[in-house]
């Protein structure tokens, strides 16, 4: 896919990432507004561009741990980056933000989790568009958007020594 069109179709899942980091900023009280707004405007400009080359809608989770976004005893540094340009040191950010999230940022959705055994939630989820048929039937280029299993499932439990809680849960109920 070309990287422009590519680009343009990835607003919404680094919009509802960078909204939901900046409510963290936001709740905490320690920023101003115009910081705030610098923050987001700066960390939406940072995502787009790391992403751009990284970014297959129609095939979601290729790229997908290059899109992640961890804070654990490190912090990611495309939000300390952010951070940094409206002066936070990376400590503050560590006093900010949630001492272990992982943000998954994939094309037609973006969730997150909180803590390594923690539950994962979408912010924000959409369907791809349908190609129109050309000639013969249409077929639909994202098979893991209608999959049971998503992109940061599947590296999850291949990624995992132990299974969480809520792959047991599962397995359990098969």
């Amino acid at each position: 896919m070309h990287t422009l069109c590519a680009r343009g179709t990835m607003k919404p899942e680094i919009s509802a990432a960078v909204g939901f980091l900046s409510r963290f900023l936001r709740i905490k009280g320690h920023v101003n507004d115009r910081q705030l707004q610098s923050f987001s405007a700066s960390l939406q400009d940072i995502l787009s561009e790391q992403y751009k080359h990284h970014w297959f809608p129609d095939r979601p989770c290729k790229g997908s741990g290059y899109r992640c976004i961890r804070i654990n005893h490190k912090m990611d540094p495309l939000v300390g980056q952010a951070g940094q340009r409206i002066g936070l040191t990376i400590n503050q950010l560590y006093l900010l933000l949630p001492s272990e999230l992982t943000l998954w940022v994939d094309p037609f959705e973006v969730s997150y989790r909180i803590g390594e055994d923690g539950s994962i939630c979408v912010l924000y989820e959409s369907q791809p568009v349908a190609p129109a048929p050309s000639g013969g039937s249409a077929v639909n280029s994202t098979p893991m958007v209608d999959s049971h299993i998503s992109c940061k499932e599947a590296a999850g439990m291949l990624g995992r020594t132990s299974p969480s809680k809520a792959y047991n849960m599962m397995t359990m109920s098969s």
